[in-house]
């Protein structure tokens, strides 16, 4: 499935009506699949109260299209707009007896206030993808007394048109004032805030409608969610006549006195995702310790400077030695800090000998040793896969930890172009992204997998991945899947809290087994889906006449006598 930027959503607008499809025949159509998502989640709609929230662009005239027909339908309309209009979607609502009033003319917004405490529903067509300001003014008033209503037991389902009012399109940032909705109705393909945090927490179901847009006009648009079926067809095959050489070699570079195990986690990400045959290359004095935890492993001892602590040209000369019969690499999994292990990663990556390995995967203190100069990465002789979480990002490009998540994806496509390289951005919702700027957005938001030595199996699952013949950009997708898929697993066993990575490279082997099809699928869970939709809703007052023959302009018509 594709995910669009607000520009990309413009430009999709734009192909169409060149198309022959105009921007009115668009709105039509986005404001009857809003109207028909309200039915199918109202059932009858006879008598039951909505309120349409209308901001000033196209998604107010899409919420004023879903009007009409839920007023046609039999359902007690009202529309609730910032501003009045004058276009023809206000008029035509106007005209055909659906009552309008806006805040504009609504002292202390008694009748917003009466109206949002009657509804059955709401409409959020406020904001759209074309609008990134901050709430303020009579809009924040809107806002405040919408997140009143919304906390209440006994609540109004909350429909979103296209975007919740207040959340990014492009980064899924929220405003204070955004109020999260029941479902998102979005048009054509899912906007990529509602993906990325904290936006896609506040949008509810996603349900995507077409408008019309004719097909093939999206081809080029390089953005997707990384999806259940799409991971299924990575899978690497698994012949009956095959040996652990069919499934690859894969070489753990990392450890050190202080973080012996991240090498361990890495090497059993490696084997749960199906590699044949795992080396760990450590300091030689910690390098024993290492046969308890992962027996399955071979051991590569490396010259060391200190206890613990790589020798970087003496260790490079041993690791030479072993590369020819090496598929992938993982470099940096706790292998410290220090110049010596800056010195090893340095030449390891442009030194000719590595160039027969299909990828190497940099995590962790592989990066870190290269912040500052990060020359040898466009130069490594071999395709690479970098892994950072958001606070190593921050230290490779200058930007804070905070800067890295309000522009992820932006971030991770830019980088992995100017690098050259394949970028895995992680954190919830992790991206992947490649030097072509194409990208991939994971599904999974997943709070058991913030613990310390889960990156370290992803990364050994990548390289796994890698050493059986996919391409750094599919190894690093399917890694990505079946690890968030392991986490979800993983909390579903022991509860989000205590969760570790242990725990997480053991369910790396039951989420491919799912993936294949070896066992069922487990139902995705509805969320809080219908909450609070029940009937007793209130009286909606005086809001729930209409004035005979007064039904439209001004809160008149809100407020009006009776049917």
């Amino acid at each position: 499935m594709k995910l669009l930027t607000s520009e990309e959503m413009r430009e999709l607008e734009q192909r169409a009506e060149a198309a022959g499809v105009s921007t009115e025949t668009l709105m039509e159509n986005a404001g009857l699949a809003v109207a028909q998502e309200i039915w199918m989640q109202l059932g009858s709609l006879e008598d039951r109260r909505i309120a349409v929230l209308v901001g000033p662009g196209n998604n107010g005239g899409d919420g004023l299209v879903a009007a009409r027909h839920l007023h046609e339908w039999g359902a007690q309309v009202r529309v609730y707009a910032l501003r009045e209009r004058s276009d023809a979607q206000w008029n035509q609502t106007v005209e055909q007896g659906v009552p309008c009033g806006a805040a504009t003319d609504d002292e202390n917004f008694e009748a917003l206030e009466a109206l949002l405490s009657g509804a059955e529903a709401i409409i959020d067509a406020l904001l759209g993808t074309g609008s990134s300001r901050p709430i303020a003014g009579d809009l924040a008033e809107i806002m405040q007394r919408l997140a009143a209503v919304r906390s209440r037991t006994v609540k109004p389902k909350l429909v979103a048109v296209d975007l919740p009012t207040g959340l990014d399109a492009d980064s899924g940032r929220l405003d204070p004032l955004a109020v999260a909705a029941d479902e998102t109705v979005t048009f054509h393909a899912p906007k990529v805030g509602l993906y990325m945090q904290p936006g896609a927490g506040a949008a509810g179901s996603v349900q995507q409608v077409e408008i019309g847009i004719p097909p093939g006009l999206d081809e080029d648009l390089q953005t997707e969610v990384l999806e259940r079926r799409a991971a299924k067809s990575l899978l690497p095959a698994r012949p009956a006549d095959a040996h652990k050489g069919t499934f690859g070699r894969v070489l753990i570079i990392g450890g050190s006195a202080r973080y012996p195990g991240a090498a361990v986690l890495a090497a059993r990400g490696a084997y749960r995702a199906g590699a044949g045959l795992v080396t760990i290359a450590t300091p030689q004095s910690i390098a024993m310790s290492m046969i308890s935890a992962v027996p399955e492993a071979t051991l590569l001892p490396l010259p060391e400077h200190d206890e613990g602590v790589v020798s970087g040209h003496a260790a490079w000369e041993v690791v030479r030695d072993e590369l020819p019969e090496v598929d992938a690499v993982v470099l940096g999994c706790g292998f410290g800090r220090l110049d010596h292990s800056g010195v090893f990663v340095r030449r390891f990556l442009i030194s000719e000998e590595v160039s027969a390995v299909q990828g190497i995967v940099v995590d962790a203190d592989g990066l870190n040793l290269l912040t500052g100069d990060l020359s040898v990465v466009p130069a490594a002789v071999a395709p690479l896969v970098l892994t950072p979480h958001p606070g190593e990002m921050g230290r490779l490009t200058g930007l804070s930890t905070e800067d890295v998540q309000g522009r992820r994806l932006t971030l991770a496509r830019e980088r992995a172009a100017e690098w050259g390289c394949h970028v895995v951005l992680k954190g919830a919702n992790t991206i992947v992204a490649t030097p072509d700027r194409r990208a991939r957005v994971s599904e999974v938001a997943q709070p058991a997998l913030a613990t310390a030595g889960t990156g370290d199996v992803l990364s050994g699952a990548i390289g796994a991945l890698i050493a059986q013949g996919l391409s750094p950009f599919d190894a690093a997708t399917l890694g990505v899947y079946l690890h968030g898929d392991a986490g979800n697993r993983a909390a579903r066993s022991n509860g989000t809290i205590g969760v570790t990575a242990g725990d997480v490279a053991d369910q790396l082997a039951l989420a491919s087994r799912s993936l294949s099809g070896e066992e069922p699928v487990e139902a995705p869970s509805m969320g809080g889906f219908g909450a609070g939709l029940g009937g007793g809703m209130g009286d909606m007052g005086g809001l729930g006449q209409m004035a005979g023959g007064g039904v439209g302009g001004g809160l008149e018509g809100l407020l009006g006598g009776p049917q």
